[in-house]
């Protein structure tokens, strides 16, 4: 069976390194983080949207068509949804688990930016860890607040009451506890991507006892198929 993975999370690439050696896998990454190197084929770049999707999924022959993509990742998973219906071909997905507040957390779950704005008000020194998305916003740092934002890549944008981080995970424990004390850090705001690799963020705020404001999880269409483990994807694949 061809597959087209679509990846850019660990338990993508661990996904196509188990499926390779049983089935031709195509996975494909935006191309935003590192290029990995697996032994089958890697493709790096957009599609074009669907239609540019379901056009690739015809001309390569795919056969199955795997989201594994990040959680928040909504757009390119409706894509999908919307390709695999074109192409006339299954769609599966490994949703990663959330995360779930333990008792003595302190999290504050919001939809959208304008409810990141309005838990963050009553704090100092917030710490982004939600990609590129605040340096939209820059001009918008309230006059008490100096912003922390943590991502893989960037310009310096022209504020002077934001420090920018570009760095890759994952962090340990040590490294983020550090950080918070550095920075002086009181609330986190962070996506809930669910997964171990930047878990240490969270157990540093719950070491240090600080709020974590938490944007929720976008709506993600429905599949055929939906796996919770990437292992049961591959256990499916091979006694099909």
């Amino acid at each position: 069976m061809r597959i087209l993975l679509l990846g850019g999370i660990g338990e993508a690439l661990q996904l196509a390194r188990a499926l390779t050696p049983t089935h031709p896998v195509i996975y494909s990454i935006v191309g935003k983080g590192r290029v990995p190197e697996l032994p089958g084929a890697v493709r790096v770049g957009g599609f074009g949207g669907a239609q540019g999707l379901a056009l690739f999924l015809q001309e390569q022959g795919i056969e199955l068509l795997i989201d594994a993509t990040h959680p928040y990742a909504a757009q390119i998973s409706q894509n999908a949804f919307q390709a695999a219906l074109q192409a006339g071909i299954p769609l599966w997905a490994y949703r990663r688990p959330a995360w779930q507040p333990e008792p003595s957390d302190d999290w504050r779950f919001v939809a959208d930016w304008a409810g990141i704005q309005q838990a963050i008000w009553p704090f100092q020194r917030p710490f982004f860890t939600l990609g590129l998305e605040p340096l939209r916003y820059v001009t918008d740092i309230p006059a008490h607040q100096h912003w922390l934002v943590r991502c893989l890549a960037a310009e310096p944008p022209p504020a002077t009451r934001l420090t920018l981080l570009c760095a890759t995970g994952p962090f340990t424990l040590e490294q983020e506890l550090a950080l918070f004390r550095d920075y002086r850090v009181d609330v986190l705001v962070a996506k809930n991507s669910g997964g171990r690799s930047v878990e240490a963020k969270l157990r540093a705020a719950r070491q240090l006892r600080i709020p974590v404001v938490m944007l929720e999880r976008p709506a993600l269409p429905t599949v055929d198929r939906e796996f919770t483990e990437a292992g049961a994807i591959v256990e499916t694949l091979l006694s099909c």
